[in-house]
């Protein structure tokens, strides 16, 4: 007997395939027309171009639809996996410059790659890693943004630092879709009556980059002082979570989040996707892809839950979570 699931599935995968079809005669056309297309303009986080058709359309996205290591994931606290081995997450403490941008996407921070490379060791790192950039991931509410979420909850925000493994490869785009290629530091965001400090000096001129396109120079910032107060991690194989979802990111994500003020997000909110003030456009916020499947795969983490008396509380709690409730004090 088929049941009411089993129809709305296939009314699912009918509106993918009918969507997907039509925007293959969209660029059938637009081709035989002359016209350009371009697949980074084209992806958004919603509607026909949203997440469930970016692997449909163009095939070097495959993996967004086809993939089993895909990000970001939901951590069950249940199902983590202790793992002794795992050593301390370590950055390097020296400050640096960059490029802060509205991409259209997300809100970018582009590191200057400068003399003396930020980099990433330890954790569940074999190689040496540089950090090349970092993604700010919010919503239009409070009570999601992050892609990351805990026991099925999402934080207001996410930031997502990433770098490449200088060891193997010259850059990010070489490493981009090799193995072992790239980190993802996954920082969760909390509302708080204070922000982290040095995440307000990376949002201090939101208001300078309203628009596509518009950046401001962020001086002195220090990555390190963006992390919170605790040793303690979750760290499992991944993807990119934008297209084309390269399955080549080994995720760390911290288990305490760091803070970030209403103002603050009011002044993301209100952000957009237009080119100019001529130029309708969406607001940025929503800029999270949802929790993919796991698939089987291993969520390791450092704390040793045998040293938190016997039990393992919730980590996701009227929405936030603490790491000192789990460790033996």
């Amino acid at each position: 007997m088929e049941t009411t699931e089993m129809r709305g599935g296939a009314a699912s995968r009918g509106l993918r395939f009918l969507v997907s079809t039509w925007l293959l005669m969209l660029l059938v056309t637009s081709e035989t027309n002359g016209v350009t297309w371009n697949w980074n303009q084209w992806w958004t986080y919603d509607g026909i171009s949203g997440t469930d058709f970016w692997g449909l359309i163009n095939p070097d996205w495959s993996l967004c639809s086809k993939g089993r290591r895909q990000s970001p994931i939901d951590i069950d606290p249940a199902r983590l996996l202790y793992d002794p081995n795992l050593r301390l997450l370590h950055i390097d403490k020296h400050r640096v410059s960059g490029l802060l941008e509205n991409s259209g996407h997300s809100v970018v921070f582009t590191l200057d790659g400068g003399k003396v490379p930020l980099n990433v060791t330890g954790g569940p790192l074999s190689y040496r890693y540089q950090l090349t950039e970092a993604h700010l991931r919010y919503g239009n509410a409070d009570l999601l943004g992050s892609e990351h979420t805990i026991n099925g909850k999402a934080f207001p925000a996410e930031i997502q630092l990433f770098g490449f493994n200088s060891q193997l490869y010259a850059n990010f785009s070489q490493a981009l879709d090799k193995a072992y290629g790239i980190v993802g530091i996954s920082l969760l965001l909390q509302i708080g009556e204070r922000s982290n400090p040095a995440l307000s000096q990376l949002t201090a001129g939101v208001d300078q980059i309203k628009y596509v396109g518009n950046t401001y120079t962020v001086h002195h910032l220090s990555v390190h002082d963006l992390l919170p107060d605790t040793s303690y991690y979750m760290t499992y194989e991944g993807s990119t979570t934008m297209p084309a979802c390269h399955e080549t990111v080994t995720w760390v994500i911290s288990n305490k989040p760091i803070y970030i003020t209403k103002q603050q997000l009011f002044s993301l909110r209100q952000l957009t996707q237009a080119e100019d003030a001529n130029k309708g456009g969406a607001p940025l916020a929503n800029n999270f892809r949802p929790p993919q499947k796991l698939h089987h795969r291993p969520v390791r983490t450092n704390i040793d839950f045998s040293n938190a008396g016997g039990s393992c509380p919730s980590m996701h709690r009227e929405a936030y979570y603490k790491a000192n409730t789990w460790t033996h004090s």
